[in-house]
């Protein structure tokens, strides 16, 4: 009878870690831009790695948008289909009321790289202020604090533009105030950039060196330099971690070429971020990721294999 009674209490116990449902997954959304240039793409592929690392806790949902509109009715998909947090990336003018909604609806929201206008949300990013502080200090470092400097912005890009001009120009004020700056638009990509440098370099006949925010545009402006025949140019900054970039840094010796790493993986950082406040951890509210320069000094420590940008 033991025997029996101690096999019936086995198979009960069987039963009953059978029967048990298994635990619920957290629903983490991530919104971003679709493909505007390599840096863009990168955060996609990082943050669906990221999740994917996170499996057994995680059920996620990977949105892309080509504007505002697009990802206001994405944000309004992921709230239907149940999302606990929310990793937005939201690079256009127009996002502060929709992620407002969300937040106050109970959704924990990680706001990635983009400074908005919105209570209650957490947030990661790379120091844009910081990088314009780096940018100005290497360049008068190598031409000098009276050397003639074009500025490429991209007011597209909206705090992520202002926030790098706004640490350039005040630190040149401080260091470098009779520094000569001709600021001129731009975009983030390769084409821009080759294409704005080309007409910049007719304007100008001499140029000491050229603040670039990143990666892709100098790509384009250092073509521009080549075809030309430009040979007072002697420094070219850039922002982001683009491998083709790193690359070409010891094949131009007679111009810096210098990169402020602002890798796409920090939004690695930012999905942790919102599965950690989803368990109920303390976190920041600002994460702010510190600055690394990059030139042809220690490229190599960056050079990543499997990256895609």
């Amino acid at each position: 009878m033991k025997r029996i009674a101690l096999l019936v209490l086995v198979f009960a116990m069987f039963f009953s870690a059978v029967a048990q449902p298994a635990a619920a997954k957290f629903k983490i959304g991530v919104l971003a831009p679709a493909v505007t240039h390599g840096w863009v793409a990168a955060v996609a592929y990082n943050a669906e790695n990221r999740l994917k690392e996170l499996a057994d806790e995680v059920d996620y949902n990977i949105q892309t948008s080509n504007n505002a509109e697009e990802m206001t009715a994405q944000l309004d998909d992921l709230m239907t289909w149940g999302a606990d947090a929310i990793v937005a990336f939201p690079q256009w003018t127009g996002m502060e009321v929709p992620i407002q909604r969300a937040v106050d609806s109970g959704i924990i929201v990680v706001n990635f790289d983009i400074v908005i206008d919105v209570e209650g949300i957490y947030r990661v990013t790379g120091d844009n202020y910081d990088m314009g502080v780096q940018g100005a200090h290497y360049i008068v470092e190598k031409v000098g604090p009276e050397a003639i400097v074009v500025m490429l912005e991209v007011p597209t890009s909206g705090s992520v533009s202002e926030l790098r001009k706004a640490g350039f120009v005040d630190t040149v004020k401080e260091i470098a105030p009779n520094l000569t700056i001709h600021t001129y638009a731009t975009k983030f990509t390769v084409e821009d950039g080759l294409k704005d440098m080309a007409d910049i370099l007719m304007r100008h006949p001499r140029i000491d060196a050229v603040y670039s925010m990143d990666d892709e545009t100098s790509i384009g402006a250092i073509q521009a330099i080549r075809e030309a025949g430009r040979t007072d140019i002697k420094v070219i900054t850039g922002g982001g971690g683009m491998q083709e970039y790193f690359e070409m840094m010891p094949e131009n010796e007679d111009i810096w070429i210098q990169s402020a790493l602002y890798s796409p993986a920090m939004v690695k950082d930012a999905v942790d971020v919102a599965l950690k406040v989803l368990k109920g951890e303390e976190v920041a509210r600002e994460i702010v990721i510190p600055t690394t320069i990059v030139d042809r000094t220690n490229y190599k420590d960056f050079l990543d294999p499997s990256s895609p940008y």
